[in-house]
């Protein structure tokens, strides 16, 4: 059976995942990454470094967003937001900070603590460990939609 997600299930997807992707477009051609956030009800959080995402971001804040959770190929859910990205201003920045560490931190356990769980290498777990600072720019993604579908057999 496939179907769309009401908004409970939605804002349950977005409230159980930490990985999302980002689109937003410059001038030529649509950019898609990878990112951790948390969501809290009403925005999208993250943290950025300076870079081609952000350079398109400045240009262009309208975004969208995708977060899937998936069992297999015949059971999943997916949610797509659009939305306007802005960069956090000094007020909202500690909360911002605050809610993206108190969701991202149980996450982040080293390979070196579950190594029978990840196939990185220690070699390149250690050099993956020293790149992995805070990074320096927060933004939200100020809702405008969310939709959703689901499959389920």
């Amino acid at each position: 059976m496939r179907g769309n997600l009401n908004t409970n299930q939605i804002n349950n997807l977005l409230s159980s995942q930490a990985i999302g992707r980002l689109a937003c477009c410059d001038e030529r051609f649509p950019y898609i990454v990878p990112m951790t956030y948390t969501y809290d009800g009403k925005h999208i959080f993250g943290q950025t470094n300076e870079g081609k995402k952000l350079d398109i971001l400045r240009k262009n804040p309208n975004i969208a967003f995708q977060v899937d959770s998936y069992l297999d190929l015949f059971n999943w859910q997916s949610v797509i937001i659009y939305g306007q990205f802005e960069e956090i201003v000094e007020n909202e920045n500690e909360y911002a900070k605050e809610i993206l560490e108190k969701r991202l931190m149980p996450l982040m356990t080293s390979s070196c603590v579950h190594n029978h769980e990840h196939s990185v290498s220690y070699a390149y777990a250690d050099e993956v460990n020293e790149d992995m600072g805070s990074k320096t720019i927060m933004f939200k993604i100020t809702i405008n939609e969310k939709t959703g579908r689901f499959e389920r057999q």
